[in-house]
């Protein structure tokens, strides 16, 4: 079976999902703001390793495996012809197998034609987590992306094209209160632009990020919640899955659009209502941190 090198992260949908860890850490760890890998080196794990892992899954239970996540943080970036190998071991092991999941960093879609993307689609890797992060360029400057939203969209856009369903992830209040409504027109548009299968929305916290938490004006928990409104307000996808249930988040929000746009700003106006009636807290900056990974 998979043996960890922790801490092993994966998307909250992925919940039930076997996991394998193909590669260790991130290969794009200069982002400013994620401390998820900042403790680990980053390293491509040997293919004899993971099909080892493969053959050790016990075979009562390789019929009852529907869905594998790779990890870490973008497995899409491992070797094409170590990543066919790997997909077609899980192929075969697993005869109930549907769905194969990763995260995608740009860089890692940049390791890829469209091809190569096709077939990997073929072989059931079907689904990418990205971090778009912003859709801004400014902020993502700041951040130290190293993509702007239009190579971001491009990269995107070829593996929608390719077959694969993407599931996109952007950050409330990744632009302090500077450039809050700037970021949030910006990467909804981004989301209009590509629209993705799935769009989630994050909130900026702490973890392994001090020095770039520190020099931003952050926003408070009510300054969040416009921004998140304007996010809102300005989408306008063809089809997308809305959700902001992270557990950085203090506002959950679900949703189809285009069918639930203005359910789900009247479920926004309504909570901003209610947090300007308690007292203190639409002025008070989040606090949420982790501290162990």
């Amino acid at each position: 079976m998979p043996r960890y090198v922790e801490p092993l992260f994966r998307p909250p949908s992925e919940a039930h999902s076997l996991i394998f860890q193909i590669t260790i850490g991130c290969s794009q760890r200069q982002c400013a703001f994620c401390g998820m890998y900042k403790g680990k080196d980053f390293r491509l794990r040997p293919v004899g390793e993971i099909l080892e892992e493969i053959q050790e899954i016990p075979l009562p239970y390789r019929s009852r495996v529907q869905r594998v996540f790779l990890a870490d943080g973008d497995a899409l970036v491992y070797p094409f012809d170590g990543l066919v190998t790997i997909l077609d071991s899980l192929a075969t092991t697993l005869p109930g197998l549907t769905r194969v999941a990763s995260y995608a960093s740009p860089r890692s879609l940049t390791t890829k034609d469209a091809g190569q993307l096709a077939l990997l689609r073929e072989k059931r890797l079907s689904m990418l987590y990205l971090g778009l992060e912003s859709g801004d360029d400014a902020t993502l400057k700041a951040i130290n992306k190293g993509y702007t939203a239009d190579e971001i969209a491009e990269l995107a856009t070829m593996a929608r094209d390719a077959g694969m369903k993407l599931s996109v992830t952007a950050i409330l209040g990744l632009a302090g209160r500077a450039r809050s409504l700037e970021h949030a027109r910006a990467t909804a548009e981004w989301v209009n632009r590509v629209n993705p299968e799935y769009f989630s929305l994050l909130t900026l916290f702490h973890r392994h990020n001090e020095e770039f938490v520190s020099s931003l004006d952050r926003c408070s928990q009510g300054e969040l919640m416009l921004e998140a409104r304007e996010v809102l307000l300005n989408l306008h996808p063809r089809q997308t899955i809305l959700r902001s249930n992270h557990v950085s988040n203090f506002l959950n929000l679900a949703g189809s659009y285009p069918e639930d746009r203005e359910r789900l700003i009247a479920d926004l106006d309504r909570a901003i209502d209610r947090a300007r009636s308690i007292p203190g807290f639409f002025d008070t900056v989040p606090c949420y941190s982790e501290e162990y990974y």
